[in-house]
């Protein structure tokens, strides 16, 4: 899997832990699947850009990139905007794969989490 790439792609924020926090995701993601290009990059208001993370999954010897939208919902970003950006890189890297996967969507393990933040919340509230 030394050829495939996987590009975390988030909104991106004015607020700097905001975009740490898709870095320190990537970070676990990559001790979780062993893949060793994995870059973050961001649709708006935060370097690098879409385009500058396909380039550098490319620099580090990528010759496949799964980009995977690191969004909750279906919006305009997911259904417009990044496949747009993957044809623009296609002209600018005409012999490299690119597939878009899934958003982050309805899943069990983000009910999960919520799950898990409510148990949280419930105890720094003293309701329990």
């Amino acid at each position: 899997m030394n050829d495939t790439a996987i590009l975390l792609m988030a909104h991106g924020s004015r607020i700097a832990e905001a975009n740490d926090a898709a870095r320190e995701v990537a970070k676990m993601v990559q001790g979780m699947t062993g893949f060793d290009i994995i870059e973050v990059a961001f649709r708006e208001m935060h370097e690098p850009d879409i385009q500058k993370g396909i380039d550098s999954c490319v620099a580090r010897g990528a010759k496949r990139i799964l980009l995977i939208p690191y969004f909750l919902f279906m919006g305009a970003h997911v259904q417009h905007d990044l496949p747009e950006e993957i044809e623009t890189a296609q002209k600018r890297h005409p012999g490299l794969k690119m597939e878009m996967g899934p958003h982050l969507g309805v899943h069990l393990k983000l009910a999960e989490i919520v799950v898990d933040r409510i148990a949280e919340g419930l105890t720094s509230a003293g309701w329990h």
